[in-house]
């Protein structure tokens, strides 16, 4: 009845399909990175660096949503999605993930502005862009191997 309305969402009440979430999720953060890191990440990032991913379901229901990377070298990257409420409506959700000193996880980065970006990455640049291990249990999610049986019995 209503049509391709031209918005990647295709007939009115119907699901976008993998390949439209896909292209979305690309362009929304093309955009949010373009307006709102004009003078850091747009000049590194480019809209062909972004890859897709539909939202994610199981049993019918979706528990994440469509979403986008960007490699920056160096074991850096960008994460992309947008978090949707009917108070607020969308809100673009950028993520750092930074690899540990430790090689063995990731942290994760919220980025609210271009400012605080810089503040992060002047942090990383004595660890060259790594994040600093500590033993914290949230620190990068690293698996720590396993104490041999012998040792965990002292």
């Amino acid at each position: 009845m209503w049509g391709d309305l031209g918005f990647g969402f295709g007939r009115l009440g119907d699901e976008p399909t993998e390949d439209e979430q896909r292209d979305d999720a690309e362009t929304t953060a093309a955009h949010h990175v373009y307006t709102a890191y004009p003078n850091t990440l747009a000049q590194v990032v480019d809209a062909m660096d972004w890859q897709g991913y539909p939202a994610l379901r199981q049993d019918g229901v979706r528990v994440l949503k469509a979403s986008a990377v960007a490699w920056l070298g160096g074991g850096l990257w960008l994460h992309h999605t947008q978090h949707i409420t009917e108070q607020d409506g969308a809100r673009d959700v950028l993520t750092l993930i930074v690899p540990c000193t430790c090689g063995h996880g990731y942290v994760d980065i919220h980025l609210e502005t271009e400012a605080e970006l810089l503040e992060i990455l002047a942090e990383l640049r004595p660890t060259h862009g790594r994040s600093p291990h500590t033993d914290a249990p949230l620190d990068c999610c690293s698996v720590h191997p396993v104490p041999r049986l012998g040792d965990a019995l002292r």
